[in-house]
């Protein structure tokens, strides 16, 4: 009835042909074969597309549902949007010759598009029942709930879950929370349900039609396969972010900035496609475009990937997103043309738009930012709204062209009101958050909108990293070998004396010993013996070091454990692909496979690596802040076959990985940054006499002028760099922190603030000039004290195992810290004070087990040439008794005096 009430009110005269044409004028005849088109159709095809696109029937099309218009231009399109017949069935009959049903069937012009199970926790029952219950009594293979596009969901009145492909008792229901107190769950409701927003906001008539027309998202099968589709129903923070982003443009227009804190897990990449589609074809009230085109930032390529299937679901129009995969000229034709309404392309491409066109068009855009970190506030950042923005400088009724110049380059600087940004990130800095955010009561930034990550942890979308947390101590012992006691400056030396024990071999050995059994003992057998580990290294001489041990303690066992070491450049001579034995473009693939176990690595894939099998991760590196955070989180990605986590720490504190962790673990905010930090970082450098005013507005001109030649440039800027070069070493360090710290604090707030000084900004552009002219160009700073100091005593204690606790409340970040105050006199003491010392914090009560006593003197024999002649012009037996023993004997009679 629901079907022939729609097509009667929206489609006559196409029924009257089918009837007359196809089936003979016989209208009871054309009903019934039209159902079983329908139905076969929705079989074959899905449930969505059926919707989408409708069905043809001898020659003739029907629509199945009209979608909202954006706009209010085809009034005809708007009536026949409302002609839609929105039904639900209480104890839906699903199974012909059955009386079984499902407690509600939603209906959209007679087709199924969703159905849910009641609970009532007053009858002993709840949502984990209405689960069990589509798990073990609804026939996946049932002609209705096995289509494509079906959704079915769990609800009683404190929670919901849905899911789109019953698989009997393996169908996996997702959470349809909204959360509550930064976790999961939903929040009370005084009015009602808990879940009453489930009815009264998703099922209402415009927001479910909405989702039907413009979120559900049918992955494609790769071609030949016979797999099933996934289908991808929005979460609710998904769908409540995209639908608040769209109603917040269209009422306030282009000119703002949004900061969207998603956790990892959250699905960004389908949210931002949701998010540029729609805002493709965004109008405000008075039926006007809101954004005329929309530019996705982005360095994966997986999300143009994404964007092109998402959006070609909703509409066919070949171009409409188009890829910037070659070069800036790319950029500027996709910018300039007018078939393009989403560009996907990199924000360091926009610097060089200005080589293939002058100006563009003056329109409104949306800028979609897959990952806001520090490089947006840099000035890759400033040519985007520079190429696209359409503020107007500030300019005197008779402005030189210097000052044009100057207020041309603030006002590029600034917010633009044609522009609006909108950021994603699971991890905002204090910086992210002032450009971004919004500012709440307090006056603190915060993020428009948050998915933390602690509801993503409690929904079970990500593994909870710090649940299972095992750290370890080093204790050891040096000593001098030299009689002489040199000074050395003492924070190079203690640096140097960490490197020596951090790449020495015991040291190395014992750690990889550790890892070894440790993954053997905990990690192997899970995930069907698929789990893999990751070794984390401070540096790429530390990681080629720990491979190398590895892979000793391994042969040395006869274990059957594939290690890969992963580093960019070369370590004496090794580089990663000589190492492993394959280019390094494939580590990630070989990784994934079964022959490799552990990866070492050292910086590369710290951060951005997906590997869902990575079950533990051995940290021999210092981590803090957003670093720990990022590092550790390659573990969150989540398995079917993936029961937890394990990190091993050799180095860190867990009250410093809490604290880094507990940033990021509910909302993120920032306090502002006081904009006099601009003048007052600049008047720091006046104390130094190296910058000249006139100068600097000379030079600042040169550079921003295009006409300029590197000689002029460079001839405006060596005055001040001969001045520089007249200072002693320890005011050249303190004015080149000083410098940086103008260019940082300016380059940062001149985005935010809202007065506008060109006379700054020509500083800043001089500044920024002369920070790379006066580089410390100095190496070899660090000092080698190998052949001065031994290691005589070593032991690994574990001192922690257990799951390191977060709070679920704020998290505070700075934006940025001053810095200010002169460096002070480096340092230096002697060699024997520096190691007492070193020696007094990281020794404990020793035992013989822990002396390398025996180690330390044959590796002194190994590299002494007498014996090496000695081992060469005689036998092994007479090497061995004869000179080799009594050596042996005086190193270590030697090494015991010391004691």
């Amino acid at each position: 009835a629901d079907l022939f009430e729609f097509i009667g009110a929206t489609q006559p005269e196409r029924w009257d042909k089918l009837v007359n044409s196809g089936y003979g004028g016989d209208p009871v005849v054309a009903r019934a074969k039209f159902v079983q088109r329908l139905a076969t159709q929705l079989d074959k095809r899905g449930t969505v597309d059926v919707l989408r696109r409708g069905v043809t029937d001898y020659n003739v099309r029907f629509r199945l549902a009209y979608f909202k218009p954006g706009h209010g231009l085809a009034p005809e399109l708007l009536e026949r949007y409302e002609a839609n017949v929105l039904s639900v069935t209480r104890q839906f009959r699903y199974q012909p010759g059955s009386n079984k049903t499902i407690d509600l069937g939603l209906f959209v012009n007679g087709v199924p598009v969703a159905t849910a199970e009641l609970k009532n926790p007053l009858t002993g029952q709840g949502v984990e029942h209405a689960m069990l219950q589509y798990r073990k009594d609804r026939d996946p293979k049932n002609r209705t709930l096995k289509r494509v596009g079906m959704v079915h969901f769990a609800v009683d009145p404190y929670s919901v879950a849905m899911t789109t492909h019953l698989t009997g008792k393996l169908t996996r229901f997702l959470p349809f929370n909204q959360g509550h107190d930064l976790g999961a769950g939903n929040p009370p409701n005084p009015d009602g349900h808990r879940t009453a927003y489930l009815w009264e906001r998703v099922w209402s008539r415009d927001a479910w039609m909405d989702i039907l027309g413009r979120f559900i998202h049918v992955e494609k099968r790769s071609k030949g396969s016979k797999k099933r589709p996934t289908v991808i129903f929005p979460r609710f923070h998904q769908w409540d972010a995209v639908r608040r982003l769209e109603a917040d443009a269209k009422a306030t227009g282009a000119g703002r900035n949004y900061l969207v804190q998603h956790s990892a897990g959250s699905g960004k990449s389908n949210s931002i496609a949701w998010l540029a589609h729609r805002f493709s074809s965004l109008h405000n009230q008075a039926d006007q475009k809101v954004f005329e085109k929309v530019v996705v930032i982005t360095d994966r390529l997986i999300l143009d990937r994404q964007l092109q299937d998402t959006i070609s679901q909703f509409e066919h129009a070949i171009g409409v997103v188009q890829s910037i995969d070659k070069n800036a000229g790319q950029l500027a034709e996709a910018l300039k043309g007018e078939q393009a309404r989403i560009i996907v392309t990199t924000l360091q491409k926009f610097p060089f738009v200005f080589n293939h066109v002058l100006s563009l068009p003056e329109r409104t855009y949306a800028v979609i930012v897959d990952e806001a970190h520090s490089s947006q506030t840099g000035e890759a950042a400033k040519d985007l709204r520079r190429a696209l923005g359409t503020a107007e400088a500030d300019i005197g009724d008779e402005p030189t062209d210097a000052e044009t110049l100057l207020a041309d380059a603030v006002a590029a600087r600034r917010r633009q009101p044609n522009l609006s940004f909108f950021a994603f990130t699971a991890t905002p800095k204090g910086r992210t958050l002032e450009l971004f955010g919004q500012q709440g009561p307090d006056g603190k930034h915060q993020p428009f909108h948050l998915y933390p990550m602690r509801q993503a942890i409690e929904e079970g979308f990500i593994e909870d990293v710090l649940a299972n947390y095992l750290t370890y101590n080093r204790y050891y012992h040096l000593e001098k070998t030299l009689l002489e006691d040199p000074k050395y400056e003492t924070a190079k030396a203690r640096a140097a004396l960490a490197r020596f024990v951090n790449l020495h071999p015991d040291n190395l050995g014992q750690r990889a010993d550790i890892v070894i059994e440790h993954f053997l003992d905990k990690i192997a057998h899970r995930m069907k013996g698929k789990a893999k580990a990751m070794v984390v290294c401070s540096s790429r001489p530390h990681a080629v070091g720990m491979w190398e041990a590895l892979r000793k303690h391994i042969n040395n066992n006869g274990y059957d454990l594939g290690v890969l070491v992963a580093f960019s450049g070369e370590v004496e001579g090794l580089t990663e692909t000589k190492a492993n034995g394959f280019p390094e473009s494939e580590t990630a693939t070989r990784f994934d496979g079964d022959d490799y176990h552990i990866m070492v690595v050292a910086e590369k894939f710290q951060t951005g690596f997906d590997q869902p099998k990575l079950v533990a991760m051995y940290v021999d590196k210092t981590l803090s802040g957003l670093a720990a955070v990022q590092t550790l989180s390659r573990l969150n990605r989540t398995h079917p076959d993936k029961d937890g986590t394990f990190v091993l720490d050799f180095v860190n504190d867990t009250d410093e990985i809490r604290d880094a962790f507990a940033v990021y673990h509910g909302k993120t905010v920032a306090p502002p940054t006081d904009p006099n930090l601009m003048f007052d970082t600049r008047d720091e450098l006046n104390d130094f006499d190296i910058l000249d005013p006139g100068e600097m507005q000379q030079a600042a001109v040169l550079i921003l002028d295009q006409d300029s030649t590197h000689d002029q440039i460079h001839a405006a800027m060596q005055p001040a760099v001969e001045r520089f070069k007249q200072l002693d070493e320890d005011d050249q360090d303190m004015f080149r922190e000083a410098l940086t710290r103008f260019v940082r604090v300016y380059g940062f707030l001149a985005q935010i603030v809202k007065f506008a000084n060109p006379g700054l900004e020509g500083d800043y552009i001089y500044c920024r000039a002369l920070a790379m002219l006066i580089r410390d160009q100095s190496t070899g700073s660090s000092i080698d004290l190998g052949s001065e100091v031994e290691l005589t005593h070593l032991r690994h204690d574990q001192i922690f195992e257990g799951s390191i606790s977060l709070p679920g409340d704020e998290g505070e970040v700075q934006t940025i810290y001053s810095g200010a105050g002169p460096l002070g006199d480096p340092d230096e003491e002697l060699l024997s004070e520096i190691i007492a010392r070193i020696n007094e914090r990281f020794g404990t009560d020793w035992t013989d087990d822990d002396r390398l006593v025996f180690d330390t003197a044959a590796n002194a024999l190994v590299k002494d040439e007498h014996i090496q002649d000695q081992a060469v012009n005689n036998d092994e037996a007479t090497f061995r008794d004869h000179v080799f023993a009594g050596e042996f004997e005086k190193a270590l009679v030697s090494r015991a005096d010391r004691f």
